[in-house]
């Protein structure tokens, strides 16, 4: 057995076999009133890889506080290997106002690797970059959809790269969905993947709203990744689905302003020339239909039924056999429905 050693991020120090919620200070408030970024650091007694779980970059995206939470209440994490740095709220400032951005209205997943002296976003991109980020073999960065956008659960990686060990934690998570994603600019996956840090975003659900499915999806997916690093028992496999990876991705956009009736779900099979929804004025005026360019899966819908000309209403996952994915994403969610009792949690299921 290999005994692990004690970690030290910023001024905080955790033995082997110990566990412990760090503060760390952030910028204090209009009247001086201190604020803190609660870190939670288990440290198992045997070494391991490092791997770092964030959510709330966005600080309206709260489905990832609740899966971490439930996460900490799991028991296998009492044997864990390894070392796991979770940061259940990284945006404080924004998830205080239920706000997607920072006071200064930067966007954090736009900030890094910031800097030290840089702008309140900045400064706390450096924070996770400079302290943190340098302790971690892997990410897992938690996200949902913005406000009034729901995100079937997905897991976004760049795969086009010679990294297979990015492909193969991709795939062991276990969404019914992996989108191979460019990595943009400023945003804490490019920055990480530069580190040379294997990371993954789990996107799922909408901003300011738990998703019991979504949050169930997450717990057992980080597990599936903590068993498949070797962090904790192996996971025997009694999942019905399998991922499936998309070939691409294309939002949908409205072609006029108006009322918007949407004609099909999240998770749904479309067809190339199918109508995805109808547009039209408040007495049903001037009416256009919004047509799906391609066969593929809904991963992606807007949720507010009034629209501008032009903005994002579907997003179609494009696969090289839609059939195929389709029953996977109908698997997933027979799997996940709360009315299954399939869950890694003893937790009640949260109703929307």
């Amino acid at each position: 057995m290999n005994k692990n050693k004690a970690i030290t991020i910023g001024a905080f120090t955790v033995e082997p076999g110990c566990r412990e919620t760090a503060q760390f200070p952030l910028p204090e408030l209009y009247t001086h009133a201190p604020t803190t970024m609660p870190v939670e650091i288990i440290n198992g007694k045997q070494a391991g890889p490092v791997l770092l779980i964030t959510s709330c970059i966005h600080g309206d995206e709260i489905n990832g506080i609740e899966i971490i939470r439930r996460l900490l209440t799991h028991k296998t994490l009492n044997t864990l290997k390894g070392t796991l740095i979770l940061i259940p709220v990284v945006n404080v400032f924004g998830f205080v106002a239920q706000s997607r951005y920072l006071p200064d209205r930067r966007d954090l997943n736009r900030s890094f690797p910031g800097s030290a002296k840089g702008s309140m976003a900045g400064r706390l991109a450096n924070l996770i970059t400079a302290e943190i980020l340098p302790h971690c073999s892997h990410v897992i960065d938690l996200h949902t959809g913005a406000i009034d956008r729901e995100n079937l659960p997905q897991i976004r990686a760049s795969l086009n790269t010679e990294n297979t060990e990015l492909q193969d934690l991709a795939l062991s998570f276990q969404a019914p969905v992996v989108l191979d994603a460019v990595l943009r600019e400023g945003t804490f996956r490019k920055c990480a993947h530069e580190m040379g840090t294997p990371t993954l975003v789990y996107e799922a659900g909408e901003a300011l709203r738990f998703d019991e499915v979504s949050i169930r999806a997450g717990v057992t997916g980080v597990l599936n990744v903590l068993s498949h690093l070797g962090m904790i028992r192996k996971r025997t496999q009694g999942r019905s689905h399998s991922p499936v990876v998309a070939k691409g991705s294309s939002w949908v956009r409205a072609s006029q302003s108006g009322v918007l009736r949407s004609l099909v779900a999240l998770g749904a099979r479309v067809k190339s020339g199918e109508t995805l929804a109808y547009v039209s004025d408040p007495i049903g005026h001037d009416e256009e239909a919004i047509i799906s360019p391609a066969a593929g899966i809904v991963i992606g819908r807007a949720r507010l039924p009034l629209v501008h000309e032009g903005e994002a209403v579907f997003h179609i996952a494009r696969f090289s056999q839609t059939g195929n994915a389709a029953e996977q994403v109908e698997s997933f969610q027979d799997e996940f429905d709360p009315v299954n009792g399939t869950s890694d949690s003893d937790e009640p299921p949260l109703v929307g």
